[in-house]
């Protein structure tokens, strides 16, 4: 039974409205109305499937990131992406702090945790969805657990990371304080996320994939993000854009959009389509990701 929200997830204001009504081309084919919330503007799906519910909607071959071996041209060129972007992530969180205790929040397969393991990071990583655990545990040593709550109550980390996970989390507020609880002070909170008020989310409409209805349970927008910082009292440090982004979620909106195309040709608009859309950004917290650096007070 998909549960009904009183209150927005996030602020906790009960004035909202719905938004949109989107589709999951990826496995339902059932679509879901959005929400907004008048305070935050956080868009949320309501109603929702609970989290018991929600596993056989990320059962199907695209979802990479609980994957490691590539079976189509797709697969691969986001695999290759992925590896160049772990590398990146990991200079990322040096440029805070050059050595320490990371935990990864919704680690999927381990290598991001597995890179900063050989860069001499003492590394953590949380992983619910048991296939991608496995995966992860076997580079990682047992590292990976299922649940926040499995975390000694005294772990402290320097760097916490939620890589494209925190739209995914039904307990928001309550998730988020708990991990908090496990950053030490001055330490850094690293959250990417999509932005459906990118180029690519307006020009794509209900087909953009960054909906992802209902494994995206929330979307984001700088004046969501900067009431994010202060519910959580969080300092704002930098907002850092994901540039091959655009390219990935519009091809993957061009085959929502255009079903009937050639890959060739949905390759060939989504090259287009995501330089336009990083174009059109300008400046970091407009592109089609972003991640956003806080530091814990």
């Amino acid at each position: 039974m998909p549960e009904r929200l009183t209150k927005c997830p996030l602020c906790k204001s009960g004035h909202f409205l719905n938004h949109i009504e989107i589709t999951d081309y990826a496995v339902s084919k059932s679509s879901f109305v959005l929400c907004r919330c008048s305070e935050c503007q956080l868009v949320f799906t309501n109603p929702r499937p609970t989290s018991e519910e929600i596993g056989p909607y990320y059962d199907f071959p695209e979802y990479y990131s609980h994957q490691d071996q590539s079976k189509n041209l797709t697969q691969w060129i986001y695999q290759r992406v992925r590896n160049y972007s772990i590398s990146k992530k990991v200079e990322l969180i040096e440029q805070f702090v050059e050595e320490g205790k990371l935990l990864d929040y919704g680690c999927g397969t381990g290598e991001f945790l597995y890179e900063a393991s050989i860069n001499l990071w003492k590394v953590v990583g949380i992983e619910p969805n048991e296939k991608a655990r496995i995966q992860a545990n076997k580079k990682l040593g047992g590292k990976v657990i299922a649940s926040i709550d499995d975390l000694k109550k005294d772990s402290l980390f320097d760097v916490i990371t939620l890589f494209h996970v925190l739209e995914h989390i039904h307990d928001l507020r309550k998730t988020v304080k708990k991990i908090l609880t496990h950053l030490k002070s001055g330490g850094y909170l690293i959250i990417a996320i999509p932005n459906h008020e990118s180029w690519d989310g307006k020009h794509y409409g209900k087909f953009w994939a960054g909906w992802d209805v209902p494994r995206h349970l929330y979307h984001f927008n700088s004046k969501t993000m900067d009431r994010f910082k202060d519910e959580f009292d969080l300092n704002l440090t930098e907002i850092k854009p994901m540039v091959f982004d655009s390219f990935y979620v519009s091809l993957l909106s061009e085959k929502y959009k255009n079903p009937n195309s050639s890959i060739f040709s949905n390759y060939v608009q989504a090259v287009k389509n995501g330089l336009k859309s990083n174009q059109e950004a300008n400046s970091p917290g407009n592109y089609s990701s972003n991640i956003y650096i806080f530091q814990k007070k």
